[in-house]
C-alpha cells in the first residue's frame, strides 16, 4: 500500500498484536537483512506554554527494536517535571476492549474475502499472505481493514520491532509508577472504529495497495523509525504522511480530524495550571495539518525544544 498507509495502520499494530487470535502476531519471523541499531536516539520533543501551563508535545513510535535508547535527555527531563501525561489511548490491554476488536474483524455473514477481490487482486493477496506465512483461507471471515493491519503487522516483527518496546509502553508504565495521572485522548474501539467504519470499498481497497507494497515494508518501517530517532521530523512528514491527498477520507478521519480535536483539548487544558506531557504518534506532529498547525490556529505556539 502507500507509505502513508502503512505508516497509518501502525498506530494500530500494538493493540491487534496482543489479540491471540491475530496470526500474524505469532508466525515465525523471517531472516532479513541486517539493519544498524539505534542507539542513543534523539527524537523531536515541543513545548506550548503560558504563565502557568507547560505542556511538552512528544511524538511516539509504536513499535521499536529492544536494544534503542531514547528515554533520556530532554525527553525524561520533560517526563519526570509532568505531574500528568495524555496519550492517545490507555485502555489497549483491556481483555473486554480486545474481545471487542476481534468482534468488529469479523464478517460472519458475507462472502469469503478472497471472492471480494477481482481475479488479479485476489491472486496477488494469495500470494501475498502466502509469503507473510499466512494461510489465506484462515483469514476468509475477516474485515478487509484487519487483514490490512494484519499484513503490515509482519515486516515491522520481521525486522525486530517489538509492540511491547514501543514508545507508548514505556511512557505508560513510567507514568503508572510515578503515580501521574493518566489521561486517554481516545479509546481502543474509538481507534479500530475508523478502520472498521470505512466502507467496504475503501477497505478493499487499502488492502489491495497493501498487498502490493509489502515487498517495501521493512524498508518504510526503517525509515520511518531512522527518521524519528534522528528528529527528522521533515523526512518523518515525508514517509508518514505523503501522498495523503490521494486518500482524503482516511486523511481526514485519521489525522485531519484527530489532530484538530487534539490540539481543542490542548487548547482546553491550558486554562489550567500545571506541567504535561502529552505523547502521540509521531506522524500527528509532522506535515501539513499537524497538531502544531492546529494549534497556531488558537494562536498557541508550539517552539521545539533544542536537544
Amino acid at each position: 500500500m502507500t507509505k502513508v498507509l502503512f505508516a497509518t495502520c501502525c498506530a494500530a499494530l500494538a493493540l491487534l498484536s496482543g489479540c491471540k487470535q491475530n496470526n500474524a502476531a505469532t508466525a515465525p519471523a523471517a531472516k532479513t537483512a541486517a539493519v544498524a541499531p539505534i542507539g542513543s536516539a534523539k527524537p523531536a520533543l515541543w513545548v506550548v506554554k503560558d504563565a502557568d501551563t507547560t505542556i511538552y508535545l512528544f511524538g511516539t513510535v509504536h513499535v521499536l527494536k529492544p536494544e534503542t535508547k531514547w528515554f533520556e535527555g530532554e525527553v525524561k527531563t520533560a517526563f519526570d517535571a509532568s505531574q500528568e501525561a495524555v496519550f492517545e489511548l490507555i485502555d489497549d490491554e483491556d481483555p473486554k476492549a480486545l474481545g471487542e476488536v476481534m468482534k468488529m474483524a469479523i464478517d460472519p455473514d458475507g462472502p469469503p474475502l478472497s471472492q471480494k477481490l477481482g481475479v488479479k487482486e485476489r491472486e496477488a493477496y494469495v500470494k501475498g499472505m502466502k509469503d507473510l506465512g499466512i494461510p489465506h483461507q484462515s483469514m476468509e471471515q475477516f474485515e478487509p481493514w484487519f487483514i490490512t493491519v494484519t499484513a503490515s503487522l509482519m515486516p515491522v516483527i520481521k525486522e525486530g520491532y517489538d509492540p511491547k518496546k514501543g514508545v507508548d509502553k514505556i511512557l505508560i508504565e513510567s507514568a503508572k509508577k510515578s503515580g501521574k495521572k493518566l489521561v486517554g485522548l481516545e479509546t481502543t474501539l474509538q481507534q479500530i472504529g475508523f478502520f472498521d467504519t470505512l466502507d467496504e470499498k475503501a477497505q478493499i481497497a487499502m488492502l489491495n495497495e497493501t498487498i502490493k507494497q509489502l515487498p517495501e515494508g521493512s524498508k518504510i518501517i526503517n525509515g520511518m523509525v531512522n527518521s524519528w530517532a534522528t528528529g527528522n521530523v521533515n523526512e518523518l512528514a515525508k514517509l508518514m504522511n505523503a501522498g495523503m491527498g490521494n486518500q482524503p477520507v482516511i486523511e481526514k478521519r485519521l489525522l485531519t480530524d484527530r489532530n484538530a480535536n487534539w490540539a481543542q483539548w490542548i487548547d482546553d487544558r491550558m486554562d489550567k495550571p500545571g506541567t504535561v506531557f502529552l505523547a502521540v504518534g509521531a506522524g500527528h506532529l509532522a506535515g501539513k495539518n499537524s497538531v502544531q498547525d492546529f494549534l497556531k490556529s488558537r494562536k498557541l505556539i508550539a517552539e521545539r525544544v533544542k536537544r
